[in-house]
């Protein structure tokens, strides 16, 4: 067992008991909050009923009173006694025998209780509502904290794998050099290797101080309209040896006319450093068939880079531009990388006036970079 793997396990195990006891508490809360509203619904129901039956029953007290009043009262005075219950019992119809209940006054209170009880039917659903949507934001906002802290945990293991690898084999290397004798040929071989391993550390080390730049406003530091096949062409024709030891067959097609954007050429190359390192990064066959287009578009300038590789699953797409997202298991994942070459791609574009988005292909992705055209 690599021991390494026992602190991952270990987050990863705590992250997964932490997410679950979230997601039971929120699910407690929302049946919770269900149970409350079906028991207030209930209760306002049973209250309601229980309210109008008690006032029929002392209504209908008030008459069989009221008619044993007038039967006892003297002849002369039940005039007056009729006045004083016309007054103050109002829900009583006098003018019949014996005393009754007035039934449009007892059809009034009916109807104001009924109105009372739509009224509640109306307020505890929105109740419900507004406490879902809350709860809604809520579980989205600890959900998107959960899914940085797992990206942060994936960019720190990957830059340790990063950094840790390179350094390893030049160890390796130096003690190879240091302590046996090696003709000129191996020499040269074991030299050549060590400046790949420096390449390598340097190329990790570049990319987190880019990302540093660019959360800091410094991504880009000055944009100057030029011809963006000239840029485009000569950082090909620097890279092209490298990415032909690496298997890649180099497609170009560029139109004939100049294509005049405002760019920082070095922000400019850090976009296209990642876009061909993601290309042939997901390729796995021995060669690998990347192509490169530049075109314009109306008032836009359009540049893509095209893989033939394992592609990009559409629900992927709208999180590949995200800081520290990589695709796929960190326990299971075979390429190299630490999240950040499209988070770069993406800001430092956006940095100059400019566009990307991902197109997934049948057989491989497609990346677009569109900026505005320079006036002449």
């Amino acid at each position: 067992m690599n021991p390494a793997r026992l602190p991952l396990n270990s987050w990863v195990s705590s992250l997964h008991r932490s997410r679950q006891q979230i997601r039971l508490a929120f699910i407690a809360i929302v049946v919770f909050l269900f149970a409350q509203v079906i028991w207030w619904m209930i209760f306002q129901q049973q209250y309601i009923e229980r309210t109008v039956q008690q006032t029929t029953q002392q209504w209908q007290q008030e008459a069989q009173l009221a008619e044993l009043a007038l039967e006892a009262a003297a002849p002369e005075k039940k005039a007056g006694l009729l006045l004083q219950l016309a007054q103050r019992s109002q829900h009583l119809d006098l003018s019949s025998r014996p005393i009754k209940i007035n039934t449009l006054a007892l059809e009034v209170f009916k109807q104001r209780q009924e109105r009372y009880l739509r009224m509640f039917a109306f307020e505890v659903p929105f109740f419900l509502v507004v406490m879902l949507a809350g709860l809604y934001v809520i579980w989205r906002s600890v959900r998107s904290d959960f899914e940085l802290r797992r990206r942060q945990e994936n960019f720190l293991m990957a830059a340790t794998h990063e950094f840790r690898t390179p350094i390893s084999s030049l160890r390796l290397l130096v003690e190879t050099a240091q302590y046996r004798e090696l003709p000129r040929a191996k020499q040269l071989e074991v030299l050549g290797r060590m400046n790949r391993e420096v390449e390598r550390l340097q190329d990790v080390s570049e990319r987190v101080l880019a990302t540093a730049r660019l959360e800091q406003g410094l991504g880009v530091q000055t944009l100057i309209p030029q011809d963006w096949r000239e840029a485009l062409g000569a950082y090909l024709r620097q890279q092209q040896p490298k990415l032909e030891q690496r298997g890649v067959s180099l497609e170009i097609s560029m139109p004939n006319q100049a294509v005049r954007v405002a760019i920082d050429t070095t922000a400019f190359e850090i976009v296209l450093a990642n876009l061909l390192e993601n290309a042939v990064k997901y390729s796995s066959d021995a060669i690998k068939p990347i192509f490169v287009k530049l075109e314009i578009c109306g008032s836009e300038a359009v540049f893509s880079i095209e893989d033939r590789g394992i592609g990009i699953a559409p629900s992927e797409i709208p999180h590949i531009f995200d800081q520290f997202y990589r695709v796929g298991n960190e326990l299971t994942r075979v390429a190299k990388g630490l999240g950040l070459g499209l988070y770069l791609v993406r800001g430092i574009t956006q940095l100059m006036h400019g566009t990307v988005k991902c197109e997934p292909l049948p057989v491989g992705t497609r990346f677009l970079v569109s900026l505005p055209l320079a006036r002449a």
